[in-house]
């Protein structure tokens, strides 16, 4: 009972919100392995919150066997593949399903992302990659991307921080597909666009292991 309190209270979520941010702003790089007593010294908690929060960034895919993860070639195609699948049928269930309301909030999302700020741009992919899987009005497909958004943020960090041509234009040729209800042109548009992010990492990765 003493664990849920403690897995469930401030301690926990502090740990999880710092250990996920040090992995994610590259603090703790890929291949760095993770010491429960050195974090629950660092943070001043318990090994408790630390190890439920380790557990769950596991299961989140930032950790693999308390190491931080460093994708191969084989993850990213792996992560992709289920992407390529779930989001190119959402986006297929936004051009039917996507209220008007969205449909303006994905238009902003484009334009942020033609003129805004690193952070801005990158709040403002995630929300227009965010709005259209809830489209798909599917509990267990949207849980299922939900829990690989730490992984998923990571490689958006990097199509976005080395500018990847025409990511900006192809989220705007979705929202044009999507506000022309044209389900099938927008499912297509998407797994092209996830398609051409798995191809911009597969070759930043490939050009650091030759480096």
């Amino acid at each position: 009972m003493k664990r849920d309190t403690e897995k469930a209270g401030p301690a926990y979520h502090q740990s999880y919100e710092i250990i996920r941010d040090r992995i994610l702003n590259g603090e703790l790089q890929g291949g760095t392995k993770i010491v429960e007593e050195k974090l629950a010294k660092e943070l001043g908690v318990s090994r408790t919150p630390i190890r439920e929060s380790i557990r769950r960034l596991e299961n989140e895919g930032l950790i693999v066997k308390k190491i931080v993860v460093k994708p191969t070639e084989t993850d990213l195609r792996n992560l992709f593949q289920v992407r390529i699948l779930l989001e190119g049928f959402s986006a297929k269930c936004a051009a039917s399903y996507l209220p008007d309301n969205e449909l303006d909030n994905l238009k902003e999302c484009v334009e942020i992302g033609k003129t805004g700020t690193f952070e801005e741009i990158m709040k403002a992919n995630e929300r227009f990659h965010e709005i259209i899987v809830n489209a798909s009005n599917n509990p267990v497909m949207i849980d299922m991307i939900d829990r690989m958004q730490s992984i998923i943020y990571l490689f958006r960090k990097t199509v976005v921080f080395y500018n990847r041509p025409f990511l900006i234009e192809e989220h705007e040729h979705i929202y044009e597909a999507i506000k022309a209800r044209d389900g099938q042109t927008a499912e297509q548009l998407m797994q092209q666009h996830l398609q051409l992010d798995l191809d911009f990492c597969l070759h930043l990765l490939n050009d650091n292991q030759r480096a």
